[in-house]
């Protein structure tokens, strides 16, 4: 048997998880001192008060997961005679990988047999959502683990994702965005244009005025860069901001047409830790990053 595991930096609530038999590995964020386990410590995301705790002025912070959580996810996997497959967020982003593969490591030692494969989305949020989701098709109708690495190695760079930030304090403090720059948006209302890179990497692409302006130059990303993107799903994300996404998705409509796929989602709260409210973007089958 094959276990599937995601986590909760990809966008996942747990129904849609379940529709594709994915098991969640929850990504924490803090904040007056505790730490929240999204999906552990409560069964569903309240975007809108999460988002508005941090208007509030709390800014959380994220951090790795322990050797001993990841066995808590995979050891009873191996113990049953499963493999495992994990699709989750970018290595490139995170020190958690480097505590998660010495684990890997020990639970393959004392469960000889076992197979861990891995597909790294070198994204994080919507765009990481519509890959796991595009796999988890693919996997329901039959593909196999060696086939789903094989399809990840071919596939993960032609999904593209590019997103807009409304606050540049949270990225300032994250170190995404530097101290000057963060400090100039925010006084003149720049906002920078980010995507992620083949690499795997936050990169900004410069910075756009006013919110129409931007969700102009997303829409014109996907006029340029994408690929077939009507056999695709599309994806729209927001971190409390429902009425730019549903603005930015009636723009997509109109100039691709109604057929285009489109699913909203809310960003998860660990990514949104960094990002803050009132940000907008979308991830789609493209060219390459």
């Amino acid at each position: 048997m094959l276990a599937k595991f995601t986590d909760t930096d990809c966008d996942f609530f747990p129904e849609v998880a379940a529709e594709y038999g994915y098991k969640l590995v929850s990504m924490p964020y803090s904040y007056d001192g505790k730490t929240v386990y999204p999906y552990e410590d409560f069964t569903s995301f309240d975007g809108h008060a999460f988002y508005d705790m941090l208007r509030s002025g709390v800014l959380p912070t994220t951090s790795a997961i322990s050797e001993e959580k990841y066995f808590s996810y995979f050891e009873p996997e191996f113990a049953a005679g499963n493999d495992i497959l994990y699709v989750h967020f970018s290595r490139a982003m995170t020190a958690t990988f480097d505590v998660m593969d010495p684990a890997v490591s020990k639970l393959l030692a004392k469960y000889p047999g076992r197979k861990f494969y891995e597909i790294d989305t070198k994204g994080i949020t919507i765009v990481s959502y519509l890959i796991a989701r595009e796999l988890g098709d693919r996997l329901n109708a039959g593909m196999t683990a060696e086939e789903a690495v094989e399809w990840g190695r071919r596939e993960v760079d032609h999904y593209a994702q590019y997103f807009f930030a409304d606050d540049l304090k949270f990225f300032r403090r994250s170190g995404r965005v530097g101290g000057l720059a963060a400090t100039m948006g925010g006084l003149i209302g720049l906002r920078p244009v980010i995507h992620m890179s083949a690499e795997g990497k936050m990169e900004s692409l410069g910075t756009v005025k006013g919110r129409n302006q931007v969700m102009e130059r997303l829409v014109k990303y996907v006029e340029d860069t994408g690929l077939d993107i009507k056999s695709h799903r599309f994806i729209v994300g927001h971190t409390d901001a429902p009425a730019l996404a549903a603005q930015l998705t009636d723009m997509l409509h109109a100039r691709f047409g109604d057929d285009l796929e489109i699913e909203c989602v809310y960003t998860n709260p660990t990514a949104g830790s960094h990002c803050g409210p009132n940000g907008v973007g979308l991830a789609f089958y493209s060219k390459g990053r």
